[in-house]
Protein backbone atom coordinates (compact mmCIF):
# COMPACT_ATOMS: atom_id res chain seq x y z
CA UNK A 1 0.00 0.00 0.00
CA UNK A 2 1.11 3.30 -1.11
CA UNK A 3 2.44 5.61 1.73
CA UNK A 4 0.15 8.82 2.24
CA UNK A 5 1.28 11.70 4.53
CA UNK A 6 -0.43 15.18 5.49
CA UNK A 7 1.41 16.30 2.13
CA UNK A 8 -0.98 14.58 0.03
CA UNK A 9 -3.78 17.02 0.71
CA UNK A 10 -4.26 19.54 -2.52
CA UNK A 11 -2.13 21.92 -2.50
CA UNK A 12 -4.16 25.85 -1.86
CA UNK A 13 -2.81 29.33 -1.70
CA UNK A 14 -4.11 29.83 1.77
CA UNK A 15 -1.00 27.08 2.71
CA UNK A 16 2.44 28.72 3.99
CA UNK A 17 5.01 28.92 1.20
CA UNK A 18 6.95 26.91 2.77
CA UNK A 19 4.33 24.36 3.46
CA UNK A 20 4.06 24.18 -0.93
CA UNK A 21 7.17 24.04 -1.34
CA UNK A 22 7.71 20.68 0.97
CA UNK A 23 5.08 19.50 -1.00
CA UNK A 24 6.61 20.22 -4.40
CA UNK A 25 9.51 18.82 -3.49
CA UNK A 26 8.28 15.42 -2.03
CA UNK A 27 6.41 14.76 -5.05
CA UNK A 28 9.87 15.47 -6.90
CA UNK A 29 11.05 12.65 -4.34
CA UNK A 30 8.51 10.05 -5.07
CA UNK A 31 9.26 9.98 -8.96
CA UNK A 32 12.64 8.81 -8.45
CA UNK A 33 14.17 12.02 -9.00
CA UNK A 34 16.24 11.55 -5.75
CA UNK A 35 16.62 8.09 -5.40
CA UNK A 36 16.29 7.00 -1.58
CA UNK A 37 19.85 7.76 0.28
CA UNK A 38 21.34 9.74 -2.11
CA UNK A 39 22.00 13.47 -0.57
CA UNK A 40 19.70 16.48 -1.89
CA UNK A 41 20.52 19.17 -3.46
CA UNK A 42 22.17 22.36 -1.12
CA UNK A 43 19.93 25.01 -0.04
CA UNK A 44 21.29 27.21 -2.90
CA UNK A 45 20.41 25.09 -5.57
CA UNK A 46 16.90 23.93 -3.78
CA UNK A 47 16.13 27.92 -3.49
CA UNK A 48 17.27 28.65 -7.17
CA UNK A 49 15.63 25.55 -8.59
CA UNK A 50 11.73 26.28 -6.86
CA UNK A 51 12.53 30.47 -6.61
CA UNK A 52 12.30 30.73 -3.21
CA UNK A 53 14.49 32.06 -0.76
CA UNK A 54 17.43 29.56 1.28
CA UNK A 55 14.78 30.47 4.76
CA UNK A 56 11.74 28.90 2.78
CA UNK A 57 13.64 26.35 1.75
CA UNK A 58 15.14 25.27 5.28
CA UNK A 59 11.65 25.32 6.61
CA UNK A 60 10.21 23.16 4.13
CA UNK A 61 13.01 20.80 4.76
CA UNK A 62 12.02 20.82 8.47
CA UNK A 63 8.49 20.13 7.52
CA UNK A 64 9.56 16.95 5.49
CA UNK A 65 12.05 15.96 8.37
CA UNK A 66 9.56 16.16 10.57
CA UNK A 67 7.72 13.74 8.77
CA UNK A 68 9.99 11.42 8.68
CA UNK A 69 10.98 11.94 4.73
CA UNK A 70 13.92 13.52 4.93
CA UNK A 71 16.85 12.93 7.08
CA UNK A 72 20.37 14.71 8.09
CA UNK A 73 23.73 13.65 8.92
CA UNK A 74 27.23 14.45 8.28
CA UNK A 75 26.50 13.72 4.65
CA UNK A 76 24.02 16.23 4.06
CA UNK A 77 20.11 15.88 3.68
CA UNK A 78 18.61 12.84 1.77
CA UNK A 79 15.42 11.41 1.03
CA UNK A 80 13.94 8.29 3.18
CA UNK A 81 11.40 7.06 1.03
CA UNK A 82 11.15 3.60 -0.32
CA UNK A 83 12.13 2.69 -3.42
CA UNK A 84 10.12 2.84 -6.37
CA UNK A 85 9.29 0.28 -8.75
CA UNK A 86 9.39 0.17 -11.95
CA UNK A 87 5.89 -0.07 -13.65
CA UNK A 88 7.24 -1.88 -16.29
CA UNK A 89 10.34 -3.81 -16.98
CA UNK A 90 12.25 -2.75 -19.38
CA UNK A 91 14.42 -4.45 -22.11
CA UNK A 92 17.50 -2.48 -20.75
CA UNK A 93 18.21 -0.22 -17.63
CA UNK A 94 20.07 3.08 -18.19
CA UNK A 95 22.90 3.06 -19.81
CA UNK A 96 24.53 -0.03 -19.85
CA UNK A 97 21.25 -3.18 -20.09
CA UNK A 98 20.14 -5.83 -18.50
CA UNK A 99 22.39 -7.49 -16.05
CA UNK A 100 22.70 -8.92 -12.39
CA UNK A 101 24.99 -7.38 -10.27
CA UNK A 102 27.44 -9.65 -9.35
CA UNK A 103 28.35 -9.64 -5.18
CA UNK A 104 31.04 -6.87 -3.93
CA UNK A 105 30.16 -5.02 -7.61
CA UNK A 106 31.68 -1.19 -7.59
CA UNK A 107 29.85 0.90 -9.37
CA UNK A 108 30.14 4.56 -9.84
CA UNK A 109 27.95 7.49 -11.64
CA UNK A 110 27.97 11.03 -11.93
CA UNK A 111 26.72 14.10 -13.73
CA UNK A 112 27.82 17.51 -15.35
CA UNK A 113 26.47 19.98 -17.32
CA UNK A 114 29.01 20.43 -20.07
CA UNK A 115 30.28 20.23 -23.93
CA UNK A 116 30.18 16.75 -25.03
CA UNK A 117 32.33 14.99 -26.95
CA UNK A 118 32.49 16.00 -30.58
CA UNK A 119 30.71 12.95 -32.09
CA UNK A 120 28.15 13.30 -29.57
CA UNK A 121 27.51 17.02 -30.25
CA UNK A 122 26.99 15.90 -33.85
CA UNK A 123 24.97 12.96 -33.63
CA UNK A 124 22.24 14.99 -30.98
CA UNK A 125 22.15 18.03 -33.69
CA UNK A 126 24.08 20.62 -30.98
CA UNK A 127 25.61 23.38 -32.10
CA UNK A 128 29.39 23.63 -30.92
CA UNK A 129 30.25 24.27 -27.48
CA UNK A 130 26.78 23.60 -26.59
CA UNK A 131 26.65 22.27 -23.22
CA UNK A 132 24.18 19.88 -21.82
CA UNK A 133 23.89 17.01 -19.61
CA UNK A 134 26.37 14.46 -19.41
CA UNK A 135 26.49 10.97 -17.51
CA UNK A 136 29.57 8.69 -16.93
CA UNK A 137 29.35 5.38 -15.53
CA UNK A 138 31.92 2.97 -14.02
CA UNK A 139 31.23 -0.49 -13.05
CA UNK A 140 33.82 -3.59 -11.81
CA UNK A 141 33.92 -6.56 -9.75
CA UNK A 142 35.01 -6.89 -6.79
CA UNK A 143 38.39 -8.24 -8.47
CA UNK A 144 38.20 -5.98 -10.70
CA UNK A 145 36.97 -7.79 -13.61
CA UNK A 146 34.28 -7.30 -15.76
CA UNK A 147 34.86 -3.87 -15.85
CA UNK A 148 32.71 -1.46 -17.87
CA UNK A 149 32.63 2.17 -18.94
CA UNK A 150 29.86 4.38 -20.15
CA UNK A 151 29.65 8.05 -21.06
CA UNK A 152 26.27 9.51 -22.14
CA UNK A 153 25.37 12.73 -23.88
CA UNK A 154 21.01 13.99 -24.10
CA UNK A 155 19.90 15.81 -26.21
CA UNK A 156 17.74 18.87 -26.00
CA UNK A 157 14.92 17.29 -27.01
CA UNK A 158 15.00 14.70 -23.86
CA UNK A 159 16.26 17.55 -21.61
CA UNK A 160 13.04 19.56 -22.90
CA UNK A 161 10.23 16.27 -22.54
CA UNK A 162 11.54 14.57 -19.77
CA UNK A 163 11.06 16.98 -16.67
CA UNK A 164 13.43 14.18 -14.47
CA UNK A 165 16.37 14.42 -16.46
CA UNK A 166 16.24 18.46 -16.90
CA UNK A 167 15.78 18.71 -13.12
CA UNK A 168 19.51 17.04 -12.64
CA UNK A 169 21.07 20.04 -14.47
CA UNK A 170 20.80 22.30 -10.79
CA UNK A 171 23.43 19.74 -9.33
CA UNK A 172 25.43 18.53 -12.45
CA UNK A 173 28.30 19.24 -10.70
CA UNK A 174 30.30 15.70 -11.13
CA UNK A 175 30.42 15.01 -7.49
CA UNK A 176 27.17 13.92 -6.38
CA UNK A 177 26.33 10.54 -7.13
CA UNK A 178 23.41 10.25 -10.00
CA UNK A 179 21.60 7.11 -10.31
CA UNK A 180 19.76 7.45 -13.70
CA UNK A 181 18.87 3.63 -13.88
CA UNK A 182 14.92 4.72 -14.39
CA UNK A 183 15.90 7.19 -17.46
CA UNK A 184 14.73 5.21 -20.14
CA UNK A 185 11.22 4.61 -18.05
CA UNK A 186 11.11 8.32 -17.38
CA UNK A 187 11.09 8.86 -21.62
CA UNK A 188 8.87 6.04 -22.06
CA UNK A 189 6.46 8.39 -19.34
CA UNK A 190 6.41 11.24 -20.95
CA UNK A 191 5.22 9.61 -24.58
CA UNK A 192 8.24 9.23 -26.15
CA UNK A 193 8.57 5.75 -28.23
CA UNK A 194 12.22 4.59 -27.92
CA UNK A 195 14.37 3.03 -30.78
CA UNK A 196 17.80 1.95 -30.00
CA UNK A 197 20.57 1.13 -32.00
CA UNK A 198 24.18 -0.29 -30.97
CA UNK A 199 26.54 -0.61 -33.18
CA UNK A 200 29.56 -3.14 -31.87
CA UNK A 201 33.27 -2.99 -32.83
CA UNK A 202 36.38 -4.73 -31.32
CA UNK A 203 38.85 -2.79 -29.51
CA UNK A 204 42.58 -3.89 -30.97
CA UNK A 205 44.80 -5.58 -28.42
CA UNK A 206 42.44 -6.07 -25.43
CA UNK A 207 39.43 -7.82 -24.57
CA UNK A 208 36.48 -5.80 -24.91
CA UNK A 209 34.03 -4.19 -27.13
CA UNK A 210 33.27 -0.90 -27.97
CA UNK A 211 29.19 -0.29 -28.29
CA UNK A 212 27.86 3.08 -29.51
CA UNK A 213 24.05 3.30 -28.68
CA UNK A 214 21.94 6.44 -29.94
CA UNK A 215 18.35 6.23 -28.66
CA UNK A 216 15.46 7.98 -30.91
CA UNK A 217 12.16 8.98 -30.45
CA UNK A 218 8.63 7.84 -32.74
CA UNK A 219 9.59 11.49 -34.49
CA UNK A 220 13.51 11.05 -34.89
CA UNK A 221 14.53 13.19 -33.39
CA UNK A 222 17.71 11.84 -30.82
CA UNK A 223 17.61 11.09 -27.21
CA UNK A 224 20.92 10.74 -26.21
CA UNK A 225 24.14 8.57 -27.59
CA UNK A 226 26.03 6.38 -24.94
CA UNK A 227 29.78 5.32 -25.58
CA UNK A 228 30.07 1.64 -23.59
CA UNK A 229 33.72 0.04 -22.99
CA UNK A 230 32.83 -3.60 -22.26
CA UNK A 231 34.81 -6.52 -21.46
CA UNK A 232 33.59 -8.99 -23.79
CA UNK A 233 34.76 -11.82 -21.91
CA UNK A 234 32.75 -11.42 -18.73
CA UNK A 235 29.19 -9.80 -20.73
CA UNK A 236 26.84 -10.89 -22.94
CA UNK A 237 25.43 -8.57 -25.24
CA UNK A 238 21.50 -8.61 -27.50
CA UNK A 239 20.76 -5.38 -29.13
CA UNK A 240 18.24 -3.36 -31.14
CA UNK A 241 14.70 -3.23 -30.01
CA UNK A 242 11.89 -0.64 -29.33
CA UNK A 243 10.20 0.46 -26.48
CA UNK A 244 6.48 1.63 -26.48
CA UNK A 245 6.04 4.67 -25.08
CA UNK A 246 3.90 3.98 -21.38
CA UNK A 247 -0.01 4.11 -22.31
Amino acid sequence: MARTTQHDRPLTEAQPLYWRIATQLLGELREGTIPPGERLPGERQLAGHFGVSRETVRQALEVLRRSGLVATDRRGSHATLPGLPVEVPASLTFPVGARADSPGAVDRATVTWETPPAEHAEALGLAPHRPTLVHRYESAGADGCGRRTAVTSFSAVALAEVAELARYRDRADGTGSAQLRRAYDWMRKAGLTLHHRDAITRLPGVPSVRVTRRVHDQYARPLEITDLVVDAQQDALVYEFTLPAAG
